[in-house]
């Protein structure tokens, strides 16, 4: 059941993805749904004592590590919740299934401070109160399920009437659609459907380090030395050099240090004993290295000595890195838009860090339940500080000040949030309709703090009107990052417009290197 409810979320998750509100192009609650659904079924796969409490428990697990975005995070906890409700149980008669889902639905409510209807917890909810009524009948499990599902698209087609962003944009709740897409999986596997289990379910690392693997054209390093007479070195490297790249090839007529990344290290070394005796011998496999190294990297445990203090920062782009770098920031987990780091990261870098008290900078609204979900795995003194964006972070870590006390320092970081605006540039991915504002595919869009403001076609022009929108004559200091696809230029521009028009504020221009965001503005 739950293999299939993976397999079709996974087929379906992009339909999920195109039902976010916004028609930026971060709408990625059916990926992060899928990764943390894959991450459960994963762990599922691997169960070696094939029983209804190892599953759960491995499905509770897998999730719970695997969660990514908000939508992942509560998804999670209905697994958590299932899985509470199965312990013990050797078989599931309809009236615990009954029992698992409304447990599923109490646990999934617990974990979010302000539970809003017409959202995946509504689904949740309005199936585990239908699941209790319907085993009160006597009905098969396929009748079961199929009526979970039949009522379960009732409720999701009214969520615009509950939530006027969905009605507003056109839409059902992305979340909700996900659960139906994963009970869609359930019946189909309940009643027979071919479920596939193969091809195992890669998470992002993994693929990265696969893919990186992939791309090494010549897999192994080879060293070795030649200790001969005679030897004619530019004569042996033409004979090597067609087999491999990276060639290294020293020394003089007696003693040769060879150096060589290629796919056949026994031709090589069958080449070097024609010119006499192999010392030295080292073959590596790279492709393997790599891939070790990846997993390596995220289960390492710095043992330095203990500091006071750790922090953890998220964000996408090299500039953006590297001056949450310059900020001290002892892990920087790439993510962002698109790409929500899992629980899982998001513990390991916490494990990677030696402090006394380690602070949580998500920048990202969607990466604060998965942040806390972390802190609450760990044993270590967490504070999750709830920035929303890069500007929010930046001015969080800021605020810090060595002289006072961290509980005071907590509380100036998220004064410190208050003190900020964030705009940023760029584009729909669909035709929508948003607070009354017409906006088509393509067009270009500036936001401030979660709002669209401005709709246009040039991203440039687009940008400057969304500046004149958002300052004020309190606003002091404006800092423009500009993204992969902007040039140092363009933004100097830009930059240059507003500080003709406002000459009490200083601009700052810093190359950001995020990808979809043309551009993203801090105003304090």
């Amino acid at each position: 059941m739950f293999i299939q409810g993976a397999n079709v979320l996974q087929t379906n998750k992009h339909l999920v993805d195109e039902l976010n509100v916004f028609p930026v192009p971060d709408g990625d609650t059916g990926t992060n749904m899928s990764l943390t659904m894959n991450s459960a079924a994963k762990e599922a796969k691997n169960v070696s004592t094939n029983t209804i409490d190892s599953i759960v428990e491995a499905i509770a697990n897998g999730s719970l590590m695997g969660a990514r975005g908000n939508s992942g995070v509560i998804l999670s906890q209905i697994f958590r919740g299932f899985a509470k409700a199965c312990k013990g149980k050797e078989v599931l008669s309809i009236a615990d299934l009954a029992y698992a889902f409304k447990s599923a639905s109490d646990t999934a409510y617990k974990a979010v401070m302000k539970p809003i209807e017409g959202t995946i917890l509504t689904i949740i909810r309005k199936i585990g109160e239908k699941s209790i009524e319907l085993s009160k009948k006597e009905i098969y499990i396929d009748d079961f399920l199929y009526s979970l599902i039949e009522y379960g698209e009732q409720v999701l087609n009214k969520t615009p009437e509950m939530l006027k962003t969905l009605k507003e944009a056109g839409v059902v709740d992305a979340g909700g659609k996900g659960l139906i897409f994963i009970f869609n999986g359930f019946y189909e596997a309940i009643t027979g459907k071919e479920v596939s289990i193969e091809e195992p379910v890669m998470l992002e690392f993994e693929k990265e380090a696969t893919k990186a693997s992939e791309d090494i054209t010549f897999g192994y390093c080879t060293e070795f030395i030649i200790k001969g007479s005679n030897i004619d070195i530019e004569e042996f490297k033409g004979k090597i050099g067609t087999y491999g790249d990276c060639m290294l090839v020293v020394g003089d007529e007696s003693l040769v240090k060879v150096h060589i990344h290629t796919n056949h290290p026994g031709v090589i070394l069958e080449k070097g004993l024609a010119l006499g005796q192999l010392t030295s011998i080292k073959i590596d496999n790279m492709r393997q290295q790599h891939q070790n190294k990846v997993f390596e990297n995220d289960s390492e445990v710095q043992h330095e000595e203990i500091k006071d203090l750790g922090m953890i920062a998220v964000t996408m782009g090299e500039g953006l890195t590297n001056i949450f770098k310059d900020l001290n920031v002892d892990e920087i987990i790439t993510g962002g838009q698109t790409m929500n780091p899992s629980t899982e990261d998001i513990k390991k870098a916490i494990d990677r860090i030696n402090a006394k008290h380690i602070l949580i900078f998500p920048n990202n609204s969607n990466i604060i339940l998965a942040a806390n979900q972390a802190k609450e795995l760990s044993d270590k003194n967490i504070t999750v500080i709830p920035t929303k964006t890069v500007p929010q972070g930046i001015a969080a870590i800021l605020a810090y000040n060595q002289e006072v006390s961290l509980e005071e320092n907590i509380e100036n970081m998220i004064d410190a949030l208050k003190n900020v605006k964030t705009g940023q540039v760029t584009y729909s991915v669909r035709d929508t309709q948003f607070n009354d504002i017409s906006i088509k595919k393509g067009d270009i869009l500036g936001i401030v703090d979660g709002k669209i403001t401005v709709v246009g076609s040039n991203v440039e022009e687009e940008a400057y009107k969304l500046l004149k929108d958002m300052i004020t004559e309190d606003d002091e200091i404006l800092t423009i990052f500009y993204g992969d696809d902007r040039t140092q230029e363009q933004a100097q521009a830009l930059a240059e417009r507003i500080e003709e028009i406002y000459e009490d504020i200083d601009v700052e221009v810093y190359y950001g290197g995020q990808p979809l965001y043309y551009y993203i503005f801090s105003l304090e």
